[in-house]
């Protein structure tokens, strides 16, 4: 099984402060893989159980789990924001552009906390929870698994504009999602791997209509997209259909494996922003390195997770009873 570790403090920051907060984001040393060795022995093993559940009863869920990693780290760092409801003060990142109708899931998150709260109450964060079942999601469904580094506390806010202004869209050209990455000190290795996560899960009509219809403003289909799968998605997603009937993003997408990189470089990506890491020249040695490697995919993939996991923001943080909402205030926090 795997190990735990981490102690952090956080602090939401507004979006207008954007170029601030990536000089903020950093690297943390702190966080370790024991942290709750002596704490709560048993977190590792109880996130597994309560994820190979949710496996077992619908494999797709783990898709959307283990893209909680990215989408909340990337946002003020790794410090469970995405998870927090909108209250009447503050407008949440449930509802961002690049997460409303698209992740799912939640449940299975507060499932973990319950069952650690019994075991263990008030010790396990729900950052750390999202870096557990994250790791867990891509074992279970046949990827690697690795010992993750723990330790970190929950945020006491969110900002639907913050995650707005930083994650991208899937529309994204590899240029833009190199520059972005590399705000966060993520190289391009990294960002072909992490783009891997697209191994497993599905994707919204809404996400490539353009793609299908009015590439680049031209009014005709993306040419990288290989004709027979193009006719696919055209009976999968026509003009008229509800943008938020989905498909596939790869041709195994309940396994995580290499194939996404295989469909890439035959021109079956789903995403524009995906297809983009083959087109572009900077990127297109890593997707066949990829392809045709599947230790190396997993090795890049595992190592760019770690460096993602150890962003940070120095803010002021707790451990939430409910990933859902932030504790009634003063209660741990630190």
């Amino acid at each position: 099984m795997h190990k735990v570790g981490l102690d952090i403090k956080k602090t939401t920051m507004s979006p207008l402060l954007f170029p601030l907060l990536l000089l903020l984001v950093h690297i943390i040393t702190g966080l370790r893989p024991d942290y709750y060795s002596e704490m709560c022995p048993e977190a590792e093993t109880i996130v597994w159980g309560v994820m190979k559940k949710a496996y077992d009863r619908e494999p797709r869920s783990l898709a959307s789990v283990m893209r909680f990693q990215f989408h909340d780290c990337f946002v003020n760092g790794c410090d469970a924001s995405m998870l927090l409801d909108d209250t009447p003060t503050m407008l949440g990142e449930k509802l961002s552009l690049s997460n409303i109708n698209s992740l799912r899931s939640y449940e299975v998150v507060d499932e973990v906390k319950e069952a650690l709260e019994k075991a263990c109450p008030g010790v396990v964060s729900c950052a750390d929870i999202i870096i557990m079942a994250s790791r867990d999601a891509v074992a279970l469904t046949g990827g690697p698994d690795w010992q993750v580094k723990l330790g970190r506390l929950d945020s006491l806010t969110a900002s639907q504009e913050a995650s707005d202004n930083i994650m991208p869209s899937p529309r994204a050209d590899a240029t833009s999602l190199i520059d972005l990455f590399a705000k966060f000190n993520l190289s391009v290795k990294d960002l072909v791997a992490l783009s891997g996560s697209h191994s497993i899960g599905q994707g919204r009509c809404f996400s490539i209509m353009f793609r299908l219809y009015n590439q680049s403003g031209t009014g005709r289909p993306d040419p990288a997209i290989e004709p027979k799968f193009r006719e696919k998605l055209n009976k999968l997603c026509p003009l008229n259909v509800d943008q938020n009937v989905t498909g596939d993003l790869d041709a195994t997408p309940i396994i995580f494996d290499n194939q996404y990189f295989k469909d890439l470089a035959s021109g079956r990506g789903f995403l524009n922003s995906d297809q983009t890491l083959f087109t572009f020249p900077q990127t297109r040695g890593f997707v066949k390195l990829f392809s045709n490697d599947q230790g190396e995919f997993f090795k890049a993939f595992i190592e760019g997770m770690i460096k993602m996991g150890d962003l940070q923001i120095e803010q002021p943080g707790e451990i939430r009873k409910n990933c859902r909402v932030a504790n009634r205030r003063p209660i741990n926090t630190f």
